[in-house]
């Protein structure tokens, strides 16, 4: 939590956090200045029947509420003003840093774990932060306050304090020390609930379509009921803790009216003064209470903490630190992608995703890459825009490695389009405009048409300000492909990865698509992932890859005479005639 706040709260908000804790302080003097007003009242106003002195000391009680009010209302909007603003900036910081996160580092934390980290956690942490503004100078002070007073009043019944006080303190650390683990755990647990939700959501169609809607039901509600024992747990102990103090409160009070009682009828102290006491003890132990709360808050705040700092404190795996812009004139000219003995394994997996591919790729030509499911087609072309890291070997773009380009360039040349097509809500040209958003509209239609999309952006009303649904929804999915195939055409890239990203189009729409690209090879060098012969077989080169590793590699008429896989990839597929062309 320290981390957090000496990195977002003091350095913006420091004047504000102080201008609050000055007025919370002022609020409180006033506090600790009632009782003995209380007790004058009593003691010369009340048992001497001066209604002017009753009067005069009610008005400075009213005239103390005001002003302390007054002083709470700047408190509370300082608080409001310090903790949303700290949080919204904590929120965008971690949104910046997951975006500057490779996908392994992403992978590693979980989708379903960065957002509960961006909702939740900061959610939790801007609570924590405006009760330490509220309340955490209020209830201490008080507290210490409270207690001074009494003693002041009489020092033998301040004795009563000397004895509650370590017995409030021992409940207290018995229920912090249980109560740690738990918090911890329960946002863990939310997170659990988290994946399970967005799982059934985003497949919603397709488990009603199985008649999984039980199983899925049956899921969350177990994950649910998780989180929940675990909350239930938690606040069993913290229970626990409210009635224990109040007890050893109201048996502190019971026996300051026992003791003081009798000192009252022998003169030792008046009727005011017993009043302020038990007025001060109850201050000291509610304040007790408050700030026993205030710790089950704060801990769950710096449970949050630790988790929002695990991710900005995360260093990303993949870096461009210190890179320069690498100049396409060095290196080969003639070839535009080599993969030297490129091998990758993911984080914690002992079997290489992709072992040992090497293959040249000169500039305009195409490469087609086929394979079974789980083959390390998508890992292989991820490799290409540095979304990971190669394990060994190098992939070298234009003549340099990609580790020596800085990322921004090295995502301009290369325009990947993923298997699953991604669009966001708002306009068909701002999704267009990703890697250029200065992108003319000759571009943007040159690119819609290349990408076989112009027909039917011309069919709306709005053209290319026509609305996008969230995902893309208000399309239909070949629609949203050819969208994502247009918006990488968008910007000249040099190399293009198509990731099997025409699934859904026609054999005669992914038949005009493949020629417009075959129109741009002199300024194009496009790679190919399919599980379609079709979409590969005219490619300059095809490789064939088999749980990672390189089955065969060369042009379509070669493979089928060389390669035993890519022949019965062939006919699975294709008549005899149709594979022998």
């Amino acid at each position: 939590m320290r981390d957090l706040l000496k990195r977002f709260v003091f350095p913006k908000y420091r004047g504000r956090v102080i201008v609050g804790v000055l007025c919370k302080i002022v609020e409180v003097i006033f506090d600790l200045l009632t009782p003995i007003i209380v007790a004058r009242m009593i003691d010369v106003g009340v048992t001497g029947h001066d209604t002017g002195v009753v009067t005069h000391l009610g008005v400075l009680l009213m005239v103390f509420a005001v002003i302390g009010y007054c002083f709470t209302l700047v408190c509370q909007k300082m608080a409001a003003l310090v903790s949303q603003g700290s949080g919204t900036d904590v929120r965008n910081a971690l949104f910046e840093k997951v975006y500057e996160l490779s996908s392994a580092d992403v992978d590693d934390f979980g989708i379903p774990s960065l957002v509960t980290r961006i909702t939740n956690d900061v959610n939790q942490v801007q609570v924590t932060v405006a009760l330490g503004i509220r309340q955490l100078i209020r209830w201490p002070i008080l507290a210490v306050g409270s207690m001074v007073a009494a003693l002041l009043i009489d020092l033998k019944l301040g004795l009563v304090f000397l004895v509650c006080t370590p017995i409030i303190g021992l409940v207290f650390w018995y229920v912090m020390t249980q109560s740690v683990p738990f918090f911890k755990s329960m946002q863990s647990k939310l997170d659990q609930v988290s994946l399970v939700t967005r799982e059934a959501l985003s497949g919603i169609r397709v488990i009603r379509a199985f008649g999984r809607g039980g199983h899925e039901t049956e899921r969350f509600r177990e994950a649910a009921e998780d989180q929940t024992a675990t909350a239930i747990a938690v606040g069993k102990l913290s229970a626990v803790l409210n009635p224990a103090i109040f007890l050893v409160m109201n048996l502190g009070v019971v026996t300051i009216l026992w003791v003081g009682g009798g000192r009252v009828n022998v003169g030792e102290l008046t009727q005011g003064e017993i009043v302020a006491f038990v007025n001060y003890m109850t201050q000291t132990l509610l304040s007790v209470v408050y700030v026993a709360n205030l710790v089950v808050t704060f801990t769950r705040g710096a449970a949050s903490a630790s988790r929002v700092m695990e991710v900005l404190d995360r260093t990303a795996t993949i870096s461009d630190e210190g890179n320069e812009p690498v100049k396409l004139s060095e290196g080969s000219s003639e070839v535009a992608l080599t993969l030297d003995h490129v091998s990758f394994a993911y984080e914690g997996s002992e079997v290489d995703a992709v072992s040992d591919v090497t293959l040249d790729l000169g500039i305009g030509q195409t490469i087609g890459i086929i394979g079974g499911t789980g083959s390390g087609k998508s890992t292989l072309v991820s490799l290409v825009p540095r979304l990971y890291d190669v394990t060994s070997g190098a992939v070298r773009v234009f003549g340099s490695d990609v580790r020596r380009y800085p990322l921004d360039q090295l995502r301009a040349i290369v325009a990947t389009v993923p298997q699953q097509a991604c669009l966001v809500s708002g306009t068909i040209r701002e999704n267009l405009c990703w890697r250029n958003a200065d992108a003319s509209d000759d571009e943007l239609w040159e690119a819609l048409t290349r990408a076989q999309a112009a027909d039917f952006v011309r069919e709306k009303p709005d053209g290319l300000d026509a609305l996008v649904e969230a995902g893309g929804k208000n399309f239909s999915g070949g629609q949203r492909q050819r969208l994502t195939i247009a918006r990488a055409l968008v910007g000249h890239p040099k190399i293009v990865i198509l990731d099997d990203s025409a699934s859904a189009l026609d054999f005669a729409t992914d038949a005009h698509l493949r020629q417009a690209l075959h129109d741009l090879r002199s300024e194009l060098t496009t790679i190919v992932v399919s599980q379609r012969v079709s979409a590969v077989m005219s490619a300059d080169q095809v490789l064939v890859l088999d749980h990672g590793s390189v089955a065969g590699l060369g042009p379509h008429r070669s493979l089928v005479r060389s390669c035993p896989l890519y022949r019965e990839i062939c006919l699975s597929q294709l008549k005899p005639e149709e594979v022998d062309v």
